[in-house]
């Protein structure tokens, strides 16, 4: 009975695998050093002046827009926790209300994060970064600007739903 839900199975095959991991490469090394580490400084920077009474957990970003532009912002917190501004959320707001949004939908070019733990941006961030473009590289780093782990979006939250489902 159960067999006929099998046809459904969708998973990552590794040659997809592979081919992110040399795009990742490929736009490291693309943006380059300077750049990537003025983006971890950015973000240290904004996690910084987070405002996190209540949790004492700071997250700080930047994010590279494809226009060249760095914006940055910190988490910022609300006693009710469900009206929390997480840190991308804030970084991409920021960007869009300096215009970058309308350059078009995609202008997120890469984005840094700067926390103490060594968890990626969570499932809502993933979603908002989803709608402001197709793929980009996603840096943690920690609190020193050490990189701990590098990934993509498309790696973060494979089979997105996307403006593009609804023909935008």
């Amino acid at each position: 009975m159960f067999e006929r839900f099998l046809g459904t199975v969708k998973v990552v095959t590794p040659e997809q695998a592979e081919v992110e991991r040399l795009w990742i490469v490929d736009r490291v090394m693309t943006i380059g050093e300077v750049k990537l580490t003025e983006l971890a400084s950015r973000a240290i920077q904004a996690r910084a002046k987070a405002y996190q009474p209540y949790s004492n957990y700071s997250v700080g970003v930047a994010i590279l827009c494809t226009s060249g532009v760095i914006y940055d912002a910190p988490n910022i917190e609300v006693v009710t926790y469900s009206q929390t501004g997480h840190a991308e959320h804030n970084a991409i707001n920021k960007a869009i209300s300096e215009g970058e949004g309308l350059k078009g939908r995609n202008f997120i070019e890469a984005m840094v994060v700067c926390h103490s733990g060594d968890s990626e941006s969570c499932g809502a961030c993933r979603q908002e970064i989803a709608e402001h473009c197709d793929n980009t590289i996603v840096i943690n780093v920690d609190p020193e600007g050490n990189p701990l782990t590098t990934t993509s979006l498309e790696t973060l939250l494979p089979f997105a739903f996307t403006p593009k489902h609804l023909g935008k």
